[in-house]
């Protein structure tokens, strides 16, 4: 997995969060971590999740790719990095997307940041799965928007479960 040069946005972005990595290690508050390198353990979270966790710029261009994105979605990262998000997006689905992306693009304002998104997504081998994910803008120093970050959860087997469920249900109900 590669950051493209984008690792001083993951280390501004954790810093918003809270994370002192800018702070020479006498002035950090949080003593059980003071001595270790927060950006190598952020490096190792997003690497190594099991939930993909992606990143696309501004132009719909994906830029990271972790290795839960390569099991979920069956890409490796060689071949996702540098390819449009029309990788993962049903056909049926890519002018919605499209729209509602470039707007949040120019705008820099989305009403999905707080919600978990539920939609159809694709695979290498052509075959659709449910996905679950929640968004994060990523900006630059200025406040201009650079893309989007996403982290991906495949619940196709619990959807599956659950339609199995309301069809046996529906079945015992309507005896």
């Amino acid at each position: 997995m590669a950051l493209c040069g984008k690792s001083s946005i993951v280390k501004r972005e954790m810093e918003s969060l809270g994370f002192p990595l800018g702070l020479h290690p006498k002035e950090r508050t949080f003593s059980p971590m003071n001595e270790i390198n927060h950006v190598e353990i952020f490096k190792q979270l997003i690497e190594q999740a099991p939930d993909a966790v992606l990143f696309a710029d501004s132009q719909g261009v994906v830029r990271l790719w972790n290795q839960g994105a390569e099991r979920i979605f069956g890409y490796p990262a060689e071949e996702a990095l540098g390819q449009s998000l029309d990788l993962i997006i049903p056909e049926r689905l890519r002018e919605r997307h499209w729209e509602g992306y470039r707007k949040v693009m120019a705008s820099g304002e989305t009403h999905y940041g707080t919600d978990l998104l539920s939609v159809p997504a694709l695979r290498n081998d052509g075959s659709q799965i449910s996905s679950e994910f929640s968004i994060v803008m990523v900006r630059d120093d200025e406040g201009k928007v650079l893309g989007v970050a996403a982290i991906m959860r495949d619940v196709t087997a619990g959807r599956q479960r659950e339609k199995k469920l309301k069809e046996r249900l529906a079945a015992l109900e309507a005896k």
